[in-house]
């Protein structure tokens, strides 16, 4: 039982009782000089706090491919933080795609996050393998372990991927990408943490005991993030939409809510024992950083 003072829960114990906590930072390349600039400032500031590893995303059909290498080979080269690259096999080779990865591990890039990709239509459109390449997500996490000693991260979907028939479908598909060799599932961004509960509880009941990092996203543009929510599968409670109505023209306080929302949303999580996260920064930083203190994991 939690105390009406909140002695018992994790996110009031000082710093030194707590446990030991990790988190990673999700960045997508930039396409401007000026989008540039605000990756590396934003990159900065969160680097201090000593990420297991921050990943740079990749486009819908590889089409930032060679912006994400770049990205990676930075990052590695002139921070010292770990980076992980994204990688589809959506639209290429088998050999393209085993290209791409001897590519990073040229560039001391031992980190990927394996995903199947949509095609490059968007979200909703059916996946079709190239004839010559890797087939789903499992199939490309297992070439990745033929050619190297990488750590690989997949996706996992705490509301079911869109395109599963059903759950036993979805949870097969996950066990199947951490049996070819994955290390963690992450997943998509969610907003009732009993989803996740419950997408955790039918992992565990199938065997699965890899580690499932929840992906968190601070709403920095309500309409943004709705619209993202709306392509990929996952919800937007009524009580969140609710929080924001209005807030369009009134930035500082939209600011402040989403600062509480996902305050909410993280302190429940560590209170309930979870300690790796996962932040989608959309290159941002100011959010980011004050999650961070929250959990106490500070420079």
């Amino acid at each position: 039982m939690v105390s009406a003072t909140g002695e018992s829960r994790l996110s009031r114990q000082p710093e030194s009782g707590r446990p030991n906590l990790s988190v990673s930072f999700e960045f997508f390349p930039p396409t401007t000089d000026g989008m540039e600039d605000r990756f590396w400032a934003s990159l900065s500031r969160l680097a201090p706090l000593g990420p297991r590893f921050v990943s740079v995303t990749y486009g819908a059909g590889g089409s930032t491919r060679e912006r994400t290498l770049r990205m990676v080979s930075r990052i590695t080269n002139e921070t010292g933080v770990p980076a992980a690259a994204h990688l589809t096999c959506v639209g290429a080779t088998r050999d393209e795609v085993d290209d791409v990865v001897r590519g990073y591990a040229e560039a001391g890039v031992n980190r990927i996050v394996a995903l199947r990709g949509d095609p490059p239509e968007g979200v909703g459109h059916a996946f079709t393998p190239h004839p010559n390449g890797y087939n789903s997500a499992a199939d490309l996490v297992a070439g990745i372990r033929k050619l190297g000693d990488f750590d690989i991260s997949v996706a996992a979907y705490p509301e079911k991927h869109p395109q599963s028939a059903d759950w036993d479908a979805d949870i097969d598909n996950l066990k199947r990408k951490l049996d070819a060799g994955a290390d963690r599932a992450i997943t998509q961004m969610f907003f009732e943490n009993g989803d996740y509960w419950r997408f955790v509880e039918r992992a565990r009941k199938a065997g699965i005991s890899a580690p499932i990092v929840p992906g968190i996203q601070p709403i920095h543009s309500f309409r943004q993030i709705a619209g993202f929510a709306g392509r990929c599968g996952a919800s937007i409670p009524q009580w969140l939409a609710d929080r924001f109505g209005g807030l369009d023209d009134d930035p500082e306080t939209h600011a402040l809510v989403a600062a509480a929302v996902a305050a909410e949303q993280v302190t429940e999580l560590l209170d309930a024992g979870v300690t790796e996260f996962h932040f989608y920064t959309l290159n941002r930083s100011n959010l980011v950083l004050a999650l961070a203190r929250l959990l106490g994991i500070r420079p």
